[in-house]
């Protein structure tokens, strides 16, 4: 009887404790607005009853599903859904939160795959993470704000040596479909592998299977360890469409903040204009050019606004963005492009020309320019970059000119050959970033016009066997790349050296004697010259008419 009773006294005990806490209990009143949907469209509802809630605040739906107030009228409001919607009717019940859209931010996000909301996509589990941000932030304060003084390695040589971007810095992508606009920016995130600069990846309305090449790309180049990815796909509510490019801003100034240096990429910013127009046709708000609101150029400058270098007393942080845009037909004028041209701080111009003659990166230099980069580029660049511009600029006039088969002067024949060589050494293959120390071997040798020597078929190979024999180049040299410092004679003519050398085997074989003879001598060398591009040379259109027969020559 003794345990009987000793668990009886247990329990009356746990019921004595019971009894005080419901008596202790005091029920508290929380006023609670509560509103109705009055109609579900595309991406939208309109809701009534709420009158306190506030410009940009979140509302719960049922089945959890949020939304953001975006039209706040005196009798009803409409809301922006960020999720499925499909059951959803009217008179379904609308809470507020009181907060605004936030998203996770911090060190667990790198390596995974999340959507707008923070909700992971590959399958790993649960963002640990402990601290949000909102997605709409202000722009950090001019005075806050340090000059742009750093290269942000792309690893293409046709864009840091010509057109140089630089750590906080906003650089547009812009160009046709299909003319490889993410592959740039793929390259520019692969390149920084052990540079110590994070990136977000941020995929707008693109299609699943094109952000799942993306995907398995960085994760097979080892990217992901310094990657976030942010994803909206095709199918998903504009409303996520709409706050994705916001909420992958807010991670990557989280980073910022922490005196990180970080790249962000948008693609693209077509995506998120449209459904921005989407939402706003479907909210009844009035219509401008080309059916777009007449605020869409602000929600793209509040938001690569954000993109900055911070001084040194705020952590000396950056962020570089390079939004992309589609364009139709080649035309850069339309609205949209026009509009990113303005706010960012130079662009990138893909042309489908080039794109396929197979010049790749179909980078036409002519029309891409850089604002910024320039005043960050390295010496070391910027000693080749302004003679191998000019040179390129000249072989485009000039080629347009040999299509139509005119006579052409030795000089000239020279630059075009000069330029061809140029154009196969900007050519670069996909997801293959070239070391500085490798770039700067090939542009020196090219600016010394040791390549003109190379047929242009062995180009490729010519190219290959300088970018292995850069790992040549002597510690102290290439330690020179990364300062301010000028290269001095005695190292150019060491990076030279090694070039020439590995560019030995590709110089053609002296010729006989006799073609020795005929290239010193000028009436033959002028003979035997390739000087009418596309024609056939006087002599060989017709048999020279021998002296003192006229009439046969007639």
């Amino acid at each position: 009887m003794e345990p009987a009773e000793g668990l009886q006294k247990l329990l009356d005990g746990a019921f004595a404790e019971m009894r005080e806490a419901r008596e202790a209990y005091t029920p508290q009143l929380e006023l609670r607005e509560v509103g109705t949907i009055t109609s579900v469209a595309t991406g939208i509802a309109k809701v009534s009853g709420l009158p306190g809630v506030g410009f940009d605040e979140l509302v719960r739906f049922p089945g959890d599903v949020l939304g953001i107030a975006f039209n706040v009228d005196a009798d009803e409001i409409g809301v922006v859904l960020l999720g499925e919607y499909w059951h959803l009717h009217a008179g379904d019940e609308v809470q507020r939160t009181g907060r605004v859209m936030d998203v996770a931010v911090g060190e667990g996000l790198l390596g995974r795959v999340i959507d707008p909301l923070g909700r992971p996509l590959d399958g790993k589990g649960p963002v640990a993470t402990s601290k949000r941000l909102p997605i709409e932030r202000a722009a950090p304060p001019i005075m806050d704000r340090a000059p742009v003084t750093v290269p942000l390695q792309t690893g293409l040589k046709v864009i840091d040596a010509l057109i140089p971007i630089g750590r906080g810095q906003r650089e547009l992508i812009v160009g046709d479909r299909q003319t490889g606009k993410t592959a740039i920016a793929i390259d520019a995130i692969l390149n920084q592998r052990g540079k110590n600069v994070l990136c977000v990846y941020c995929a707008i309305g693109q299609r699943a299977s094109a952000v799942a090449k993306t995907v398995a790309t960085l994760g097979e180049k080892g990217a992901m360890d310094h990657t976030v990815i942010v994803v909206t796909e095709g199918n998903d509510p504009p409303g996520l469409a709409f706050i994705a490019p916001y909420a992958a801003t807010s991670i990557a100034e989280h980073f910022m903040e922490a005196g990180r240096d970080v790249l962000i990429v948008y693609d693209d910013l077509t995506n998120h204009a449209r459904a921005y127009r989407e939402l706003s046709l479907l909210l009844r708000r009035p219509p401008g050019r080309e059916a777009f609101p007449g605020d869409i150029f602000y929600i793209h400058a509040r938001l690569l606004e954000r993109a900055t270098h911070l001084r040194k007393d705020l952590g000396g942080g950056s962020l570089s963005a390079l939004p992309i845009i589609e364009t139709e037909a080649q035309n850069i004028s339309a609205y949209i492009p026009t509009n990113l041209i303005s706010i960012t701080d130079g662009q990138i111009y893909l042309s489908p020309s080039l794109f396929e003659l197979g010049v790749l990166p179909a980078v036409d230099v002519g029309k891409s320019v850089s604002r910024v980069g320039g005043k960050a580029q390295r010496a070391a660049y910027r000693a080749v970059a302004g003679d191998l511009k000019l040179a390129y600029a000249q072989f485009e006039e000039l080629e347009t000119f040999a299509r139509f088969g005119a006579s052409m002067d030795e000089e000239t024949r020279n630059i075009i050959e000069h330029g061809r060589r140029i154009r196969a050494c900007l050519k670069q293959p996909e997801y293959a970033p070239a070391s500085v120390s490798a770039q700067i071997a090939i542009l020196l040798a090219l600016t010394a016009k040791m390549f003109d020597l190379v047929p242009l078929a062995q180009m490729a190979d010519a190219e290959r066997a300088v970018h292995e024999a850069a790992t040549k180049i002597p510690a102290e040299i290439c330690a020179r790349f990364d300062t301010a410092d000028e290269l001095s004679d005695g190292d150019r003519k060491a990076i030279l050296d090694i070039a020439g050398q590995a560019l030995a085997r590709f110089q053609p074989e002296p010729e006989a004697n006799s073609r020795s003879t005929a290239d010193s001598d000028p009436d033959a060398k002028r003979g035997s010259g390739p000087e009418f591009i596309g024609q056939s040379k006087p002599e060989d259109r017709a048999d020279p008419a021998p002296e003192g027969d006229s009439d046969t020559a007639k």
